[in-house]
């Protein structure tokens, strides 16, 4: 495995819920809706809970069998439910279905879906850093090649980062379930459905009747039947998708529309007018976010999806209307002496 390869946010991931509640609630309880995405989740790279969920994940062995892990265990259990920081959101929105399917199982309809895209915080990205640092100092690749130093899994330091990868995952996993749960209690009602797929990640599969690990990092899995979230951007759809189980692309698919422009760029060029007049347009409401995350800092999510007819079926349309993201200026940005938190930039914004 290739720790590098894998990521800093490990486990990031999509997360939607479908509810059967009428779309034009969001218009008419706007408050109601927006209310609640501000205190279902915390956004910030440095952001803790002072009263954090209990999740099961908190409890698992891999906190006391690896030192590493056990010093990052109090700050995990703090993060557990946040959302960090750069292209992470949670956002409502309509959901279309024109037809039903076997695998999706919605009949045709709209509802309201809230859907998420967050990792696995400080645990991932420390877990992340050091084992990047232990495969570099054993593999000692030459010059480009550094960054593909990898750990086996018949060495130790490949076992531990194994176990403590798989725990981040879970973890990342965990912190949305945890934001949808409070969101369906505040509801009263629990979604007809729950789709979720993650990204910059390995997994044990089978590759011309060998045992291989595949790595998907900004991929998601598109195994036949596999279920998927491919977003746009905070003003374009995203596509709830099924995967055709292509092998040329190693069962995978896009995970997301790919940024077209540079942060860097996007805030050079991208004004406050244009952003505002892009959500105006598609009637989106934005708490958060910035103009390095604006619609036009990526690609035209309609001309990925087209690139992609091979790899996944189209059962599902998310068009956001309500969307929570940070709102902090991204670190390398900040003048010298604004405030800045801990987690560092680099390590949680997981693409």
């Amino acid at each position: 495995m290739i720790p590098y390869g894998v990521g800093v946010d490990i486990g990031c991931r999509m997360c939607l819920s479908v509810f059967d509640i009428a779309p034009k609630d969001l218009v008419d309880k706007e408050q109601y809706f927006t209310r609640e995405l501000n205190e279902a989740t915390l956004f910030g790279s440095g952001s803790m809970f002072q009263n954090p969920a209990d999740h099961e994940v908190m409890y698992r062995q891999e906190f006391d069998e690896l030192g590493l892990l056990k010093g990052l265990q109090e700050r995990a259990r703090k993060q557990i439910g946040s959302s960090g920081s750069g292209n992470h959101f949670v956002e409502w929105g309509v959901v279309e279905v024109k037809e039903k399917d076997e695998v999706f199982d919605v009949e045709a309809g709209t509802y309201i879906g809230l859907l998420s895209h967050s990792g696995s915080r400080a645990l991932g990205a420390n877990i992340a850093n050091h084992y990047t640092k232990l495969a570099k100092e054993k593999r000692r690749l030459p010059g480009d090649a550094v960054n593909l130093a990898w750990l086996s899994l018949d060495e130790q330091e490949g076992i531990e980062y194994w176990m403590a990868m798989n725990l981040a995952g879970d973890y990342a996993s965990a912190c949305h379930h945890i934001i949808h749960q409070k969101i369906a209690k505040k509801l009263g009602r629990q979604p007809l459905t729950m789709v979720e797929n993650h990204h910059n990640y390995a997994w044990k599969e089978k590759w011309e009747g060998k045992d291989v690990i595949v790595h998907r990092k900004g991929a998601t899995p598109a195994g036949k039947g596999v279920l998927g979230i491919i977003p746009g951007s905070m003003t374009a759809p995203g596509f709830i998708v099924k995967g055709k189980g292509e092998i040329a692309s190693l069962n995978s698919a896009s995970h997301g529309a790919g940024r077209k422009m540079s942060r860097t760029a996007a805030l050079k060029t991208v004004t406050h007018k244009e952003l505002n007049d892009a959500l105006a347009k598609q009637g989106v409401k934005l708490l958060g976010g910035g103009l390095d995350e604006s619609p036009f800092a990526y690609k035209d999510i309609h001309e990925v999806m087209k690139a992609q007819t091979a790899l996944v079926e189209t059962v599902g349309v998310f068009h956001p209307k309500i969307v929570k993201m940070d709102g902090a200026m991204p670190k390398q940005w900040r003048k010298k002496g604004q405030n800045q938190d801990s987690d560092g930039f680099k390590g949680l914004m997981g693409e």
